[in-house]
């Protein structure tokens, strides 16, 4: 009976998901050749081209495609079978800034979720300080936060860019004073950073609305009612920066910041599985 090598098909399906071989090789711990070496045998075994690689570019040829969801199947049978062997479950508390998690979260956590089923996650959601704090109390097992000023441990996802964003119909407009805002309440870094750089310009604002998560702030942007500082990665479809036009301060880039203290090794891949995820929809 002919067989497959589970982790030439669990490269596969990272490459697939994450579109870059170096990705994926950061999520396996090993290196792009080896990726690329586990793919091309499975390619030979199934006598079929599953992917088509460009300089710049990785993405499913189309026997790649038919193939994505029964490679899938596999993994997850593979893992239940596993589980029988080692049933007992593993618990990651895992803390994500509002200004990072973005749209791409609940899909991202489901992929995580699906490669691991014995992963039971709990997502704590906030601003960066406090995150770091229950971090450093050991209330989360890790946190992936903007970097705050006095902390220069963890490890370097990406960086975000900044802007002013607002919806089309209203970047459209000549500037609106005082500007209108929409922010998360105190104490969100972001707004509080964005507010320094709009008192140290002399550009008046008022707060046109206060949101409790970043996407009430992302909703209030879409429906015109005010200009929010966003990371481009996290602006609504269809938002302009409207910082050049309309003369408001350069808004600084953001590192964001991965720490952890996962002893599990299963645990830490489930990890390097997200960074990686995260890195790749920058």
């Amino acid at each position: 009976m002919a067989s497959l090598d589970i982790d030439a098909v669990e490269a596969f399906v990272l490459t697939a998901d994450l579109r870059s071989f170096t990705r994926a090789a950061e999520v396996l711990g090993t290196t792009q050749s080896v990726v690329s070496l586990k793919l091309r045998r499975l390619e030979e075994r199934l006598g079929r081209r599953l992917l088509e690689r460009t300089p710049r570019l990785v993405r499913l040829s189309p026997d790649g495609a038919a193939f994505l969801q029964p490679a899938r199947d596999l993994l997850a049978a593979h893992e239940r079978a596993l589980a029988c062997e080692a049933p007992q479950e593993r618990r990651l508390v895992l803390g994500i800034s509002d200004h990072v998690a973005g749209p791409d979260l609940p899909r991202l956590l489901a992929r995580l979720g699906a490669s691991d089923p014995a992963l039971r996650i709990e997502i704590r959601s906030g601003f960066s300080r406090p995150l770091l704090e229950a971090f450093d109390k050991g209330e989360l097992d890790a946190a992936i936060v903007r970097r705050e000023a006095d902390r220069r441990d963890g490890e370097a996802l990406f960086t975000d860019d900044f802007g002013w964003f607002a919806a089309g119909s209203l970047a459209s407009n000549a500037p609106v004073e005082p500007l209108p805002l929409a922010s998360l309440a105190p104490p969100c870094g972001v707004r509080g950073h964005a507010l320094r750089l709009l008192d140290a310009g002399g550009i008046a604002w008022t707060e046109a609305f206060v949101g409790s998560g970043i996407a009430a702030v992302t909703a209030a942007v879409e429906a015109g009612l005010a200009v929010a500082p966003l990371a481009r990665r996290i602006a609504p479809p269809g938002a302009v920066d409207i910082g050049p036009n309309w003369g408001l301060p350069a808004f600084p880039s953001s590192p964001v910041i991965l720490h952890s203290r996962s002893s599990d090794s299963r645990t830490r891949t489930a990890l390097r599985t997200l960074a990686a995820a995260f890195r790749a929809r920058r």
